[in-house]
């Protein structure tokens, strides 16, 4: 939010804003469904045309998630107790409905996808404006910030080494795609052993702790400057 004008600098205030932040005041255009490809290109540069990338484990791709097509995987993903325990969205398919709406049919900051492995969905994503986030209150963000969340959906995925692999594979992605993003950060709950070494093993740094509304959490950074050498 941009602070009130100071009325002891004069009459007038000519403020010059970028089309970034002029975009967080306009009403969505309602002709354009918040959920069609593209609907994100102000904040985050289009998730949907960001294409594939080749990792080691198989081509990997950050599918945007429809609601009508994804919600009963994603739901029954959150009903897992691994998962339940650090999503607190278990129960009913209308509580996962809710916090996927409540994205899609904001403003672009925060993206939720489907992380499709050689054809086959078998994760799910938020990609994020961290420093339009609340989360910015809580670390010392940077414009551009980017920040991730990861769920890996089958049992059979975890504990293989999958989440460090395609969390490096995202990275990238953002970096690559995002040239202003010099940073992709994330906040695991530091209960969270496995997901804060996923991270680690992505070539991401701990940064410090967090006392974020709920959690404890763990900040995490992977810089662009030294991205090739983590």
């Amino acid at each position: 939010m941009l602070p009130p004008a100071d009325s002891t600098t004069g009459d007038t205030l000519d403020l010059n804003l970028s089309d970034e932040v002029l975009a967080l005041f306009n009403a969505p255009d309602p002709a354009r469904s918040p959920e069609a490809p593209g609907a994100d290109d102000g904040l985050l540069g289009g998730v949907a045309a960001w294409g594939p990338m080749a990792t080691r484990r198989g081509t990997f791709q950050l599918v945007p998630v429809t609601v009508e097509r994804d919600l009963p995987m994603i739901s029954g993903w959150m009903n897992d107790p691994a998962v339940a325990e650090f999503w607190e969205l278990a129960g009913e398919a209308r509580i996962t409905e809710r916090h996927l709406r409540a994205q899609l049919d904001g403003d672009g900051r925060s993206v939720p996808c489907l992380g499709v492995l050689d054809g086959t969905p078998m994760s799910y994503w938020e990609i994020y404006r961290a420093d339009l986030d609340p989360v910015a209150r809580y670390y010392p963000s940077r414009p551009h910030d980017t920040g991730v969340h990861l769920l890996i959906g089958t049992v059979g995925n975890r504990a293989r080494g999958l989440g460090g692999t395609l969390l490096r594979a995202v990275a990238d992605l953002v970096l690559d795609r995002r040239p202003a993003c010099a940073r992709v950060i994330a906040e695991p709950d530091l209960r969270n052993a496995p997901s804060v070494a996923a991270f680690l093993s992505a070539g991401y740094r701990f940064s410090a702790e967090m006392e974020l509304p709920g959690k404890r959490a763990a900040l995490m950074i992977r810089d662009r400057a030294v991205r090739h050498l983590l």
